[in-house]
């Protein structure tokens, strides 16, 4: 039986959204794990819209079953003023049930963001994405400095997990650099969810 890691993401111009499948792409690489992607509707500022129940283009919707039956979970969104997109973070505050009964409690996972700019936040939103999952109790995985790319990359890449410049237009596509930071970070992230099954 596989360890399914959720890829679980919010993308308003394309770029979250292919980190995302390259991370599943990582996590396809490791023996005994499969990604399952997943994504949140947008945040309207009508209070009566609704989002539809399956979404145009892409993945579904995730359920918090979705979260419930994973055994890794990893989390992406574009950085807002240093700090996760809201429907994302909309999302996460809806999980009271999960962490009521501790469901994802010692479940790995991993963080990852796209920026305007390479000092629009990019790391501080890693940071605020990984304050709720703490508090569900789950082990967070980064991006150790054993990967080369690291050190290599003048555009995305930190420790605390996955990045990407986008350019102030959001028409930058990932470099090299950042392409292989994401694969790495869900290969990782799924061998520490099979070792740990």
């Amino acid at each position: 039986m596989s360890c399914e890691v959720l890829v679980l993401y919010y993308s308003r111009r394309g770029a979250v959204r292919e980190m995302a499948q390259l991370v599943a792409r990582g996590v396809g690489e490791v023996h005994g794990a499969e990604a399952k992607v997943r994504t949140v509707p947008a945040v309207s500022p009508v209070s009566e819209a609704t989002a539809p129940p399956v979404p145009d283009d892409g993945p579904p919707y995730v359920e918090l079953a979705d979260l419930q039956a994973c055994a890794a979970l990893a989390l992406g969104s574009p950085t807002r003023f240093g700090n996760m997109a809201a429907p994302l973070k909309h999302f996460l505050d809806c999980t009271s049930a999960l962490w009521l009964n501790g469901a994802l409690a010692g479940k790995p996972a991993a963080v990852f963001t796209s920026t305007s700019t390479l000092h629009g936040g990019q790391e501080s939103t890693l940071l605020s994405m990984m304050l709720p999952l703490f508090h569900h109790g789950m082990l967070l995985v980064g991006l150790p400095y054993t990967e080369a790319d690291l050190t290599a990359t003048t555009s995305g890449g930190t420790p605390y997990g996955a990045s990407h410049t986008a350019g102030v237009q959001s028409d930058r596509p990932l470099t090299e650099h950042e392409k292989r930071l994401c694969i790495a970070l869900g290969r990782r992230l799924a061998h520490v969810a099979v070792k740990l099954a």
